[in-house]
């Protein structure tokens, strides 16, 4: 290939197995299907595309897009295939792609969302690619976070008018218009806590490509903020819900799509939330590393606009990725920070509908989650985290079904740990009656977890009889490539 090559459209071409007569066959007849059936794509125009760097015409961008989809089972937008034209939004490189102008920013919202939807018509899952390391995201990121809000680092806020106007038919948006949209949001939060991410994902994605729309129109300052608030709120919901279900690189180029959004929005706090939310996946992954890589990013992104209790939020994600290294004082004292910026309060300031869902049964919900995770490396850990456990569910809210389950888990595996059989035997059992009533994967990923740790007693007859319990309603592990780190999001 010459230096002109487009790589992108390289690496995921060999990820398909097509020859490229077999893509130039798809394109034409794609394109029919679309309503172009003039278009006459040949295998030599295929290998201008890839080895000389060519971009062609509309619609065979679109086309692609749809194409790579659907072979490879997980969202591939134009962007992911380097197809942006010169004086398009976004044609000027940066680091790994990121960041981008505001009205790029609407561009990819939609045109991401619009894939994910499509993809989720055909019953298809988007497991198949690799996460971006943690560091990748600080490095591409770093600078554009902490940057005046703004000052996008390259291209013009309305660089994208085209694309945008491409996808949706822009009209003027009311006050009305975003008080029912910011009062979706919130029927959405309460949904998933409530039952998981699984029933309501698409429609938060149908939800949030319609936002898209509307911010390509040039409303007045104050409703393009709000209308941005509502973009990130919806962008965060679709990632975390994309988390909860396994789909777990969707969730988190929606994660980075939040961030973006909330930042065109002039809130920092609330882009760093949603990278902490990136934080908390990748420790749910098993790479704490990587999300003390995106607290820190989160952190410094925050600067001093954040509340107390927002600090407090971050600070128990932080302990819970240093009790995964096994690294004991650094929890405590990230555990320690989190209690006093909790009880400092945040004066007169109501917090935002974000945090609203960080009460103190999460404190304490996280504090039992950070001790029964060092609990492995030091299992005198685990009596902290059975005690913070029976806090969290004394405290916990009815209809936060999910985080009650989580607090059930945590006490079941802490008491296993202590060698306190019975009482982990009454939790794991009310966690495994009420976890049929919830589409969260992650429940079943913390349930497996506390499986294993049953085995020491596998001997005795009522541990043996739940075990069995479990390996009958325990679907089966999911299948997630997230060793691979890719470079590129968005």
């Amino acid at each position: 290939m010459s230096s002109r090559s487009n790589t992108r459209l390289a690496d995921l071409f060999r990820l398909t197995g097509w020859s490229k007569g077999e893509l130039a066959r798809l394109v034409n007849r794609q394109a029919a299907a679309q309503g172009c059936p003039q278009l006459a794509t040949d295998t030599s125009r295929v290998r201008r595309w890839i080895d000389m760097g060519e971009i062609p015409r509309d619609p065979v961008p679109e086309v692609l897009a749809t194409l790579f989809t659907e072979r490879l089972g997980r969202v591939v937008t134009i962007e992911d295939l380097g197809l942006r034209r010169p004086g398009e939004a976004g044609s000027q490189p940066s680091p790994r792609g990121l960041p981008w102008s505001p009205g790029r920013t609407a561009a990819v919202l939609t045109e991401f969302t619009g894939m994910d939807l499509m993809l989720n018509r055909r019953g298809m899952v988007g497991a198949g690619a690799a996460l971006a390391a943690g560091s990748v995201l600080s490095d591409a990121l770093y600078d554009w976070l902490g940057a005046p809000l703004g000052a996008p680092p390259h291209g013009s806020p309305h660089d994208a008018d085209a694309a945008g106007l491409d996808r949706y038919e822009a009209a003027p948006v009311g006050s009305d218009e975003i008080d029912a949209l910011e009062h979706s949001v919130e029927v959405f939060r309460a949904w998933d806590a409530a039952r998981g991410g699984g029933l309501q994902r698409k429609a938060v994605v149908g939800q949030l490509n319609e936002v898209g729309g509307m911010l390509a129109y040039h409303n007045p300052a104050a409703v393009q903020r709000r209308l941005w608030g509502v973009a990130a709120d919806l962008a965060a919901l679709a990632g975390w819900m994309s988390h909860d279900i396994g789909l777990e690189p969707t969730a988190q180029k929606y994660f980075v799509i939040a961030a973006h959004a909330a930042r065109e929005g002039g809130d920092p706090p609330r882009a760093g939330e949603a990278l902490s939310r990136a934080a908390r996946q990748m420790v749910h992954l098993g790479r704490p590393d990587d999300a003390l890589d995106l607290m820190q990013l989160a952190r410094s992104g925050m600067g001093d606009e954040a509340l107390p209790r927002t600090r407090a939020m971050l600070a128990t994600i932080e302990a819970w990725a240093e009790a995964a290294r096994g690294q004991g004082q650094a929890m405590r004292r990230r555990l320690g920070e989190a209690e006093e910026l909790f009880v400092s309060g945040d004066g007169d300031v109501p917090p935002p509908g974000w945090m609203q869902m960080f009460d103190e049964a999460d404190l304490h919900g996280m504090q039992a989650l950070a001790h029964r995770t060092l609990a492995e490396h030091e299992p005198a850990a685990a009596r902290t985290a059975e005690r913070h456990a029976k806090r969290a569910l004394d405290l916990r809210d009815g209809a936060k079904a999910r985080s009650r389950l989580f607090d059930q888990i945590s006490l079941a595996s802490a008491c296993l740990i202590a060698d306190d059989p019975e009482q982990a035997d009454r939790s794991a059992r009310l966690a495994l009656a009420g976890i049929g009533e919830n589409s969260s994967h992650r429940t079943w990923d913390r349930l497996r977890e506390m499986y294993r740790l049953t085995g020491r007693y596998a001997g005795q007859p009522r541990m043996a009889e739940l075990r069995e319990e479990l390996e009958q309603a325990m679907p089966a592990p999911r299948r997630t490539d997230t060793s691979a780190l890719g470079t590129r999001l968005i």
